[in-house]
């Protein structure tokens, strides 16, 4: 009996596939016995096929059928009965799908392959002790990286499927009796409720997960090396891996998250303290340096240092801008340097940049066009803005609002602008976790690792601050 006609069937998957380039076949009989091989040869390893399938069905002498398909003939670790609704899906999915004219059937492999790069260290987190691997943009080598930092039968990866057209792989990945449940929930329930067609990279997915999709600022965290997922996910967080991106995000975030570094426990914590320490002082020059100078030089002058009010007179006298103009002027020109050094070459962009800085720099100034303590305060914000990499977006949208509060309202303005942006922070929270957690609420057992940290000895408690279900670590 005949179940199906495969010359048939192959030329309406054909025709669904739209006749795509990629699409390809291959019919066999033996002894009246026809099969099917329906696949894109773009995303499955011909190789294998041809070993693992063809091969194995040329030495086989006996009747073939379905069981005898799955258990004696195709060597391969993932082979599984499917609905004939779900061939195309398979096949998108890089599977060989096998119809026959003897059965109902209908078999799927996996032989998925497509060129993936070997972990390395990312250029964004790199470390002077300590694991160099990083996550690619293949989703089996992420989770592989993950599966053999935790050895254990808690890890929990739940994947989903979103985007109509992309069907793009989304992982939850958890250690179940750590993570708190109701945090695995909520993030479970946003990633059910995206309806796109199409998810490109993990940022596509951040405005779905955040509480406050319109806030300036960062809500879920980021990373790209495994041992840093693994510590966070050992502290009770959730990480969701994106397949075709590196970056792996987790929640629930924290801002004090960003002050750390995977180096700083890697080295002596007393100097990981002094580190964490410069890139807080980092962060709030780059945040208020401008702005502070320009209500000094406008609204405040006459509290500044003799000396250094007549270096700053001499230095601007006869300029054509207002200082509120010279400054928004040179931190435009230090902005647009560094956007054009990004999307360069690297052997161009590093000629740009100096060119810039420093022919752009000191030519505008001989010129007579901007002061050269204008042009050093500014770039001394740039500068400091790299002590904390992962907040640079924010920050720099930050240094334009306080440039405009100090340009207009002097120091007033820029405290009132403080007080306003850590009122909005500490009102700030995520997945439940307050955002200047362990500082506001005040949390001391989770102080030891927070600006200043203590020997990884003494860290005896996981967190409070992300309510892990098991609190004991040691």
């Amino acid at each position: 009996m005949s179940y199906f006609n495969l010359k048939k069937k192959i030329s309406e998957i054909k025709t669904t596939l739209n006749e795509s380039s990629d699409f390809s076949y291959r019919c066999y009989k033996k002894n009246g016995q026809e099969l099917g091989f329906v696949f894109l040869k773009s995303i499955i390893d011909q190789n294998l096929l041809s070993e693992a399938v063809f091969m194995p069905l040329q030495t086989f002498d006996e009747k073939i059928t379905i069981k005898s398909l799955i258990h004696n003939i195709i060597k391969c670790a993932d082979v599984k009965k499917i609905k004939e609704e779900d061939i195309i899906k398979e096949i998108l999915d890089g599977r060989v799908v096998i119809i026959t004219n003897f059965s109902k059937e209908i078999i799927s492999i996996d032989l998925f392959k497509f060129p993936s790069r070997i972990p390395s260290e990312p250029p964004t987190s790199p470390v002077i002790q300590g694991p160099r691997e990083g996550f690619v943009e293949d989703m089996q080598t992420n989770l592989t990286l993950l599966r053999r930092r935790l050895k254990t039968e808690n890890l929990v990866f739940k994947t989903y499927k979103i985007g109509s057209q992309t069907q793009t792989k989304i992982v939850v990945a958890y250690l179940k009796g750590i993570a708190n449940n109701k945090v695995v929930e909520q993030v479970v329930r946003k990633i059910k409720s995206i309806k796109t067609d199409g998810i490109v990279d993990s940022y596509y997915i951040l405005s779905y997960l955040e509480e406050r999709p319109n806030s300036l600022f960062k809500q879920i965290g980021n990373a790209e090396k495994p041992d840093i997922v693994t510590a966070k996910m050992l502290e009770g967080r959730v990480a969701l891996i994106v397949d075709n991106s590196p970056i792996v995000l987790t929640v629930p975030f924290v801002l004090i998250e960003d002050l750390q570094n995977s180096n700083d426990y890697y080295t002596n914590h007393h100097y990981s303290s002094f580190v964490r320490v410069i890139r807080l002082l980092g962060l709030l020059i780059a945040l208020v340096a401008p702005g502070i100078y320009l209500a000094l030089q406008i609204y405040h002058y006459n509290i500044l240092p003799l000396n250094f009010l007549i270096t700053i007179a001499d230095t601007t006298q006869g300029l054509p801008f207002t200082p509120f103009l010279e400054i928004l002027f040179i931190f435009l020109l230090f902005q647009i340097l560094y956007e054009v050094s990004l999307r360069l070459p690297s052997y161009l962009g590093l000629a740009t940049s100096v060119v810039g800085a420093l022919i752009l720099g000191d030519t505008g100034v001989k010129a007579g066009l901007i002061s050269p303590p204008g042009v050093i305060i500014v770039a001394l914000s740039k500068i400091a803005l790299y002590t904390i990499p992962e907040q640079a977006s924010q920050v720099t949208i930050l240094q334009i609002i306080f440039i405009i509060l100090g340009g207009s309202l002097g120091l007033i303005g820029i405290v009132s602008g403080f007080v306003y942006f850590l009122n909005y922070l500490n009102e700030l929270d995520s997945y439940g976790t307050p955002y200047l957690a362990p500082y506001s609420p005040r949390i001391p057992q989770d102080l030891k690792d927070a600006i200043f940290t203590s020997p990884v000895g003494d860290l005896k408690q996981r967190p409070k601050t992300f309510s892990p279900t098991k609190k004991e670590r040691l």
